[in-house]
């Protein structure tokens, strides 16, 4: 851990009024609302939900406003929130087949039960800048909209029919669970670890390695097997009723990426299986955390580990923002002795260099 030096009070108390002014910024611009940016930047709120892992989309706006924008920063106001906070039980694993479904596409199957379902996305968009934007706008009546199945059956049921695809097999009931919240990460982590690590882990550091492993290191070839997006019922068990209650309804999404597998002496050749799941709507995340999570299966299948994707201690080190954020930030905190000794040292290797030289002068 790493803490900071003070100095002047009075400096340190008027850096933080130059930052509380530059955060409200001009007094005659009307202030943001935390409901404004709950409501229309939900995709960073969901961002800072998932990488924060704390389900609450009011801190989490609260979090954007106070960083003025900065996600890695709300992300660590609100983890920083989040240990704070009593555990008071835990709930009964999430049941995504029950999901009551906003977005459901597979890229593997064209017609698949329940079909495909667009939703609310940006990818048939031509990502031109909507100036229209610039005034107050009514969002434009729904056309169209039919009911949806109650429950939609998981496109990889299709291959599991088959025997296509690895099976998933569920823990046992009294097998532990780690939580990296409350403990530190050691190695070699299991998969339920590696999982909750990316889900906590930087975005946009997943969605570099996942690219990676497109491109020729870890030699992956994904499909998508599905993405859907929707709400889920969180269910706990409560003893003195004996049955679950639910709870609360969260937005999730969930990505189940579907790799090739040669197979092997003792395995037939099928498919095999990458998992991303981020609260609201997040399908960049949960993709390339599907491809990085396949990406580090690559000992249990059998593969080969050639690339920094494949290498658990290299990924999971080092996709935490907070702690990576730190790591860097800590190098504007005083080195002043340090950069000295350093100093101290190059001018005494340089002046040594320099006599060295002087006598082999001399002695030519």
């Amino acid at each position: 851990m790493y803490v900071a030096v003070k100095g002047g009070e009075a400096a340190i108390e008027n850096a933080h009024k130059l930052l509380a002014e530059q955060r409200r910024g001009d007094p005659a611009v009307p202030e943001i609302s935390i409901e404004q940016i709950r409501e229309q930047m939900s995709l960073g709120v969901d961002r800072v939900m998932t990488e924060g892992s704390l389900y609450d989309p009011d801190l989490a706006a609260l979090a954007l406003k106070q960083a003025r924008g900065d996600q890695v920063e709300a992300i660590f106001l609100l983890r920083a929130y989040r240990t704070t906070l009593p555990r008071l039980g835990v709930t009964r694993p999430i049941d995504t087949t029950r999901m009551r479904v906003m977005r459901r596409i597979s890229s593997t199957f064209k017609d698949l039960p329940g079909g495909q379902l667009l939703g609310p996305t940006f990818d048939y968009t031509h990502r031109l800048l909507d100036f229209a934007l610039l005034g107050e706008q009514e969002a434009a009546p729904l056309a169209g909209q039919g009911s949806l199945p109650s429950q939609m059956p998981q496109v990889v049921d299709l291959l599991n029919a088959e025997g296509l695809i690895e099976p998933e097999l569920p823990d046992a009931e009294d097998a532990p669970v780690g939580d990296l919240t409350r403990e530190p990460l050691m190695f070699p982590a299991d998969r339920a670890l590696r999982l909750q690590n990316l889900a906590r882990g930087d975005e946009g550091y997943l969605l570099a390695l996942g690219y990676s492993t497109q491109r020729g290191y870890a030699k992956s070839h994904p499909f998508v097997g599905e993405i859907r997006s929707g709400d889920v019922s969180v269910e706990i068990d409560i003893p003195e009723l004996g049955f679950a209650v639910d709870i609360a309804d969260i937005t999730v999404t969930e990505c189940q990426m579907i790799n090739q597998f040669r197979g092997s002496r003792s395995e037939p050749p099928k498919f095999t299986r990458g998992y991303g799941l981020s609260f609201g709507f997040a399908e960049r995340k949960a993709m390339a955390m599907a491809l990085v999570d396949r990406s580090l299966r690559a000992e249990e299948l059998g593969e080969d580990i050639t690339a920094p994707s494949q290498d658990q201690e290299f990924v999971l080190s080092h996709a935490d923002n907070v702690e990576a954020s730190g790591f860097v930030q800590h190098l504007k905190l005083p080195h002043h002795v340090d950069f000295q000794s350093e100093l101290t040292l190059i001018r005494t290797m340089r002046a040594e260099l320099e006599a060295g030289n002087e006598l082999a002068e001399a002695a030519q």
